[in-house]
C-alpha cells in the first residue's frame, strides 16, 4: 500500500481519501479548511498542517480544488507541490479546471521533473462516496496507466483520454451536455405538469421514449418521482448551481478559444446565472426548474 498526499478536503475529497483509507493507503492530508481536515481526519486521513507536510514521502499526491487558479497556486506558489514534493512523486490533479491551466500544469510539471495527470472526475458527491467516480485521464499513457492503481479504490470507470489537458477538456463537454439535458428534463417537467400530465405518468413515459436523459433518469425535478432527485429534499446540493455554472463557463471559454458557437450551452449557462444571481448558487443545479415555474412544486418559497 502506499502513502498518498492529498490537498483539498471539501465535499469530493473527503469522501474520496475515505475510499483510499479504506483500500489500506496511508492518506496525509491538507486544506485550508480546519473543519474539513478535522472531517477528513475522522475517516482517517492523517491530518496535515501545511502542503509540505501532506506530500512528505508521498508516493502520489492528489488535488481536488475549486478552480484554475488554486490549482496553479497550489503547485505553482512557494511552499506548494512542485516545490515540496518529491520528484519521485505521480502528481494527479482531480480538480474540475480549465484546459488552460491544466496544460500549464503539465508543462510547469515537466520541466519540474515530474509525472503530472489531469484527472477530473464526474459522479459528484454520491460517487465518491460509493467509490464509484469516473475519471478522465490525460497526460502520458505511461503515466495515466501508473495513476490507476491510486485511482482503483475510488473508481467505477477509468478512462485515457489522451495528452496532458484532454482529462479537463473530456470532463467540461460531458458536463455542458449533461446541463443541456437538465435544461430539457426541466422544461418538459413544467410543460408536462401545465398540460395536464401526471408526474409519475409522464416519467414513466420517457424514461422508455426519445426525451430520455440522464438528468430525467437520475435528478429528474419533481419530488417523489426519481429516488436520487435533489428535489426529494428541498433542493440541497448533489451538484450545486454555483460548480454547473462554473463547468458550462469552463466549456464556452473552450468553445471560444476554438472558435465554435455554443447556443445551447449558452441557454444553459444563462439559466445557471439566473440561480446565482438570486441567491441559489448553493442549491442543486437541478432548481433551475424555477426559472421556468417559481411554483414547481418542491421548489423553495421565500
Amino acid at each position: 500500500m502506499a502513502t498518498i498526499g492529498w490537498i483539498g478536503l471539501g465535499n469530493m475529497g473527503k469522501p474520496m481519501t475515505k475510499n483510499l483509507v479504506a483500500a489500506g493507503h496511508t492518506v496525509r492530508g491538507y486544506d485550508l479548511n480546519s473543519q474539513a481536515v478535522a472531517e477528513a481526519e475522522a475517516g482517517g486521513v492523517t491530518a496535515c498542517g501545511s502542503i509540505a507536510e501532506a506530500v512528505d514521502g508521498a508516493e502520489a499526491v492528489f488535488t481536488m480544488l475549486p478552480k484554475g487558479e488554486h490549482a496553479r497556486s497550489v503547485y505553482l506558489d512557494a511552499g506548494g507541490v512542485f516545490e515540496t514534493a518529491s520528484t519521485e512523486a505521480l502528481l494527479v490533479d482531480s480538480s474540475t479546471i480549465d484546459v488552460e491551466s491544466a496544460q500549464a500544469l503539465h508543462e510547469a510539471a515537466e520541466k519540474s521533473g515530474f509525472a503530472f495527470v489531469d484527472a477530473p472526475v464526474s459522479g459528484g458527491i454520491s460517487g465518491a462516496a460509493a467509490g464509484t467516480l469516473t475519471f478522465m485521464l490525460g497526460g502520458s499513457e505511461a503515466d495515466a496507466e501508473r495513476a490507476k492503481a491510486y485511482i482503483d479504490p475510488m473508481a467505477g470507470n477509468i478512462f485515457y483520454a489522451g495528452a496532458g489537458g484532454l482529462g479537463q477538456a473530456a470532463k467540461i463537454v460531458n458536463n455542458m451536455m449533461l446541463a443541456i439535458s437538465l435544461e430539457g428534463a426541466a422544461e418538459g417537467a413544467v410543460l408536462a405538469r401545465k398540460l395536464g400530465l401526471d408526474a409519475q405518468t409522464f416519467w414513466d413515459i420517457a424514461h422508455v421514449s426519445s426525451g430520455d436523459s440522464w438528468p430525467l433518469r437520475t435528478w429528474y425535478p419533481v419530488p417523489g418521482v426519481v429516488e436520487t432527485a435533489a428535489a426529494n429534499k428541498g433542493f440541497d446540493a448533489t451538484f450545486s448551481a454555483m460548480l454547473a455554472h462554473k463547468d458550462v463557463g469552463l466549456a464556452l471559454a473552450g468553445a471560444e478559444s476554438v472558435g465554435v458557437e455554443l447556443p445551447a450551452a449558452q441557454v444553459a449557462y444563462s439559466s445557471l446565472q439566473k440561480l446565482v444571481d438570486d441567491g441559489y448558487a448553493d442549491k442543486d443545479c437541478s432548481l433551475i426548474i424555477r426559472n421556468i415555474d417559481p411554483e414547481a412544486p418542491g421548489v423553495p418559497q421565500e
